[in-house]
């Protein structure tokens, strides 16, 4: 399936000194995204953000259709570009992107909206409501029908902080959702979506994006789609049936529920490995619909805190085992995690993914500090066999693989602390062989 990029952080165009200018600096890197084997990027917030009291990553969106064109909304005299460049910015990098042979995904706010032009009485909340959008791109226009509570009556009372929360069932607001995504889709070349915070509108509505048609250049278009559904896994699994048991074409979700066991993995020294073989987590219980990953750029603090210690544990388990992952900007690049070249980093890792991480899953040994499973392999990949260790030495253990009779060489590896030098296994007849993986670190062999 791949592995997908995150293309931003919070504050990225600040960090890294890019300040309008964020499309052109990931285009800068779409070479080397390529060669190491990413497949796709999802792009932050496209659309032109309220922008209230500094500019700000695009999540309070104001006008749809102003991808950076028109002078309102700007903190600054005369700009008309987002926080990451123009409009025409944004279509050169997905140009790009294409050109490498990736796919672009766009991050769609669908449940809030910010910066009114002009408040309105809502005679059924009885008050004045920020709630009349008139922007320069004239179109998907609001007022406060558009917004609960509204003349439509909708089981929705999840709101987004103090934003006016859309209505979805305003045919208004409808039409213009669909319209947008078909414009994204068709016109600015994006090839699917992930939706925020889709805890707080009906799933239906995702669904109807992804069952309408799509054509580009005269090509009928399939459409990816992943969402952002914070919460445990009994509530995901809700939430993906409610929008893919009806549905022709399928979206995925991201794994919650695995990511806050990585971070026990490794923030925690005394985490019982045995907790990786359980289930209760996207990846195992619907691994065709998991979108793993390790950090975004909501842990920031805040009790939502990033992953702070031996992060590639995380990396080496997902970028190994089933579902779709994800790999972090910061971490690839801000903290130094990709390691171009070297055999520990998350450059490796990707390569490996895309190498040989196919077919099934199998665990072949577990306890508390030591743990081993083998992909069987599909297709082209071969399959892999991974071994992660959690303790503070170096430990063998003798499994049996489907692999017989053949040299496994390490693909990539790391330990902790310390130069770690693995060597070539070979499996007997019955697809036995020893394992090591060093200290706090792991290694994966393939043919």
């Amino acid at each position: 399936m791949g592995v997908l990029m995150q293309a931003f952080y919070w504050d990225c165009p600040r960090e890294e000194g890019q300040e309008y200018a964020w499309w052109n600096h990931v285009a800068s890197k779409l070479g080397e995204l390529q060669q190491a084997g990413f497949s796709a990027l999802w792009l932050p917030p496209a659309s032109k953000a309220a922008n209230i009291g500094g500019i700000s990553m695009g999540y309070d969106v104001y006008d749809y259709y102003d991808l950076g064109e028109y002078v309102q909304k700007s903190v600054r005299p005369g700009e008309t570009r987002t926080w990451f460049g123009s409009k025409d910015d944004l279509k050169v990098l997905i140009q790009a992107v294409h050109d490498h042979k990736m796919k672009a995904y766009a991050d769609l706010i669908l449940n809030h909206n910010n910066g009114a032009d002009q408040q309105e009485y809502n005679p059924i909340a009885r008050q004045d409501r920020w709630t009349l959008f008139n922007p320069q791109s004239n179109r998907f226009t609001r007022d406060w029908t558009c917004f609960n509570p509204s003349p439509y009556r909708e089981f929705d009372d999840v709101a987004f902080g103090d934003m006016p929360d859309l209505c979805h069932i305003n045919p208004r607001v409808s039409t213009g959702i669909l319209n947008h995504a078909k414009w994204m889709i068709e016109e600015i070349g994006f090839d699917g979506f992930r939706y925020d915070f889709v805890k707080g509108f009906g799933a239906w509505i995702v669904r109807a994006i992804h069952d309408r048609n799509y054509t580009r250049d005269n090509k009928k278009l399939e459409i990816f789609g992943v969402g952002e559904c914070w919460a445990g896994d009994e509530f995901i699994d809700s939430w993906l049936d409610s929008v893919n048991n009806w549905a022709k074409h399928r979206i995925g979700a991201f794994d919650f529920p695995l990511r806050y066991r990585l971070k026990d993995l490794c923030d925690n020294g005394s985490f019982s490995l045995r907790t990786l073989a359980a289930g209760g987590v996207l990846m195992k219980d619907r691994p065709f619909e998991a979108v793993t990953f390790v950090d975004n750029h909501d842990f920031r603090g805040d009790g939502n805190d990033e992953i702070v210690s031996d992060k590639l544990l995380a990396y080496a388990y997902i970028l190994t085992h089933e579902g779709y992952p994800c790999v972090f900007w910061k971490d690839y690049y801000r903290y130094g995690l990709a390691e171009p070249g070297k055999p520990s980093g998350i450059e490796r890792l990707v390569q490996v993914h895309e190498s040989h991480a196919g077919g099934g899953t199998n665990i072949l040994y577990v306890d508390d500090t030591f743990y081993a499973m083998e992909r069987t392999g599909a297709g082209t990949q071969p399959g892999l066999l991974f071994a992660l260790n959690n303790s503070g030495g170096t430990i063998r253990h003798s499994v049996k693989t489907s692999f017989n009779g053949k040299p496994l060489k390490p693909l990539a590896w790391r330990a902790k602390d310390r130069i770690y030098d693995p060597q070539t296994i070979t499996t007997n007849g019955g697809g036995w062989c020893e394992i090591e993986a060093p200290q706090r670190g792991y290694v994966v062999y393939g043919v």
